[in-house]
Order: structure tokens, then C-alpha cells, then sequence
């Protein structure tokens, strides 16, 4: 019975363990330079969560992120300046909104070429219908005979 129960104990003590977050973040001194490093924070993706700012993301990678900007922030290095320095690293992915250049005009010009093909979709699909061509008086014959043979059946 004692072992069942520091058997439990133990499980206990360790699925808290699982919940922990180590938290080693520390804001900057300058509430100006913190709130500017925020800023910054808010357009850069989390590279493992792809659809969040690193503010917003819990992975590790994501506050290694935030520890650079606050760094860089912290030595002086301007917004565009800490925005160049992970571009280089990472490339324009690392921006939640990339710039408009040559390497990216399929990635901004792509939800337009969609919306393009769903009109062209939908405008084709819409054409006048084709009238159908007359019967020929062979087809005439043939028709008028199957009508006459259900008139005298009924």
C-alpha cells in the first residue's frame, strides 16, 4: 500500500514538472527601448509556429528571438536595423509581412491570380446556352410515329 502511494506521489510530482515553464526573460531597463523591442516583436514570425509574432509564441526558438531584439535593441541598433540583421539570417520569411520585390511578387501576386481564375471560372461556366440544332425530317418521322404509338396505347 506505502508503494502504490509514493508511486502516485511520484507521478504527481512529475506530470507537474511536464506544466513548467522556464521563464528566464528579462524585459529591458528602459521602458522606451522595451516598448520598442514589443514593437518589433509584434512583425516577426515564430519560425516554428509559421502564423505568429514571436510575441505571441512559446516555443524556444521564439524567445531566443525575443532575446536578440531585446539585445540588439539594448546596443543601440534601430528597428530596420535589428529587421535586416534576422533577415539576413533567416530570410524575408522571419517577416509576418514580407517586402514587395522580385523574389516575392508570386507570393503577393498569387491571391490575385486566384481570385482571376475563380472569374474566369465563373464567367465561363455562365455563357448562353447553345440552342440545339432542328431535327432533320427523318428525325421528324421518327418522332412523330413514337408519339402516335403512345397515343394509341393510352
Amino acid at each position: 500500500m506505502m508503494r502504490m502511494i509514493g508511486t502516485f506521489v511520484l507521478a504527481v510530482l512529475i506530470s507537474f514538472a511536464a506544466y513548467s515553464v522556464a521563464v528566464d526573460e528579462q524585459p529591458l531597463e528602459d521602458p522606451a527601448k522595451e516598448a520598442l523591442a514589443r514593437d518589433l516583436m509584434k512583425e516577426i514570425r515564430c519560425l516554428v509556429c509559421q502564423n505568429q509574432s514571436i510575441e505571441d509564441s512559446n516555443a524556444d526558438l521564439a524567445r531566443d528571438l525575443r532575446q536578440v531584439v531585446r539585445e540588439r535593441i539594448a546596443l543601440g541598433d534601430t528597428p530596420e536595423n535589428v529587421r535586416s540583421y534576422l533577415v539576413d539570417r533567416y530570410g524575408d520569411w522571419v517577416l509576418l509581412e514580407p517586402p514587395v520585390k522580385k523574389s516575392t511578387y508570386l507570393l503577393w501576386g498569387s491571391p490575385f491570380l486566384f481570385l482571376a481564375f475563380i472569374v474566369f471560372m465563373i464567367v465561363r461556366s455562365r455563357k448562353a446556352p447553345v440552342a440545339p440544332m432542328p431535327l432533320s425530317t427523318e428525325e421528324k418521322a421518327a418522332l412523330k410515329k413514337i408519339l402516335e404509338d403512345e397515343e394509341s396505347k393510352a
